[in-house]
């Protein structure tokens, strides 16, 4: 547990926004009981937020922690989350993300199984970029892994596959994501998920899917993840979820 009090406006705003992050991934099915959701320390590039080892749906104030880059708690003695070290990765290798996401969600999960490529048909699913690479621990670490991201190595290897992209898939196992502000990764990761049951839908009715272009997803990038209008559903979700006094 941090002293949220004690830190600046600016922390106890990120602190916040995980919170809701938590709340609202979990009520639009995003992250299910192990999932996740950490935020860069917004004051030292070199530190990162992310709740002790809790269901995301019970995730409070008290029960954000802070790590260091090698996934070492430095202010919490209970449990942290097992495969923290997918969040100590990325945020090492991608200084452009302050929020990262690793989920299960089940619409996504049998693109990390097949040759077929999980793309952007859906405008609201552009900020996921047109290319998300499938990672399998098997290329690294052998057939005798759990598949779970448990040490800086594996993590590592993760972020060698996320490469430049906005996402990885993990093969039969979930995916990560990343981005420049909170609301953003929510927001890329609610709507990925749907962009996964409509691609599966159209797939299934025998079409070729019509995928985003290029220009189309740059147009969508130049959208403010911080106007009123990207700030409308971060701040309907909240709501929904009982978090709004936290905005």
């Amino acid at each position: 547990m941090i002293a949220v009090d004690t830190y600046s406006d600016a922390v106890r705003r990120t602190v916040h926004d995980l919170v809701i992050a938590n709340r609202i991934l979990a009520d639009k099915g995003v992250l299910d009981a192990y999932g996740h959701v950490s935020a860069r320390h917004p004051e030292n590039p070199s530190r990162f937020f992310q709740s002790v080892s809790l269901a995301p749906e019970l995730v409070t104030v008290d029960d954000i922690a802070e790590f260091d880059l090698d996934g070492v708690p430095l202010s919490e003695s209970r449990p942290a989350y097992k495969e923290r070290f997918i969040h100590s990765s990325l945020y090492a290798a991608r200084p452009d993300f302050s929020c990262i996401v690793h989920a299960h969600t089940e619409s996504i999960l049998p693109f990390t199984l097949t040759d077929i490529p999980l793309r952007p048909v859906v405008h609201d699913a552009s900020a996921m970029g047109a290319f998300v690479p499938v990672w399998d621990i098997r290329d690294d670490f052998g057939e005798n892994t759990d598949l779970l991201v448990t040490s800086p190595k594996i993590g590592d290897s993760l972020a060698v596959k996320l490469g430049t992209n906005r996402a990885v898939l993990m093969r039969g196992h979930g995916f990560a994501a990343g981005a420049g502000t909170v609301s953003g990764v929510v927001r890329m990761c609610v709507y990925m998920a749907r962009n996964a049951e409509v691609l599966t839908t159209v797939l299934l009715l025998g079409r070729t899917p019509i995928d985003l272009s290029s220009g189309e997803i740059a147009a969508r990038d130049l959208f403010d993840p911080m106007s009123a209008a990207s700030r409308r559903s971060w701040d309907y979700w909240a709501a929904q979820v009982g978090f709004g006094d936290l905005l």
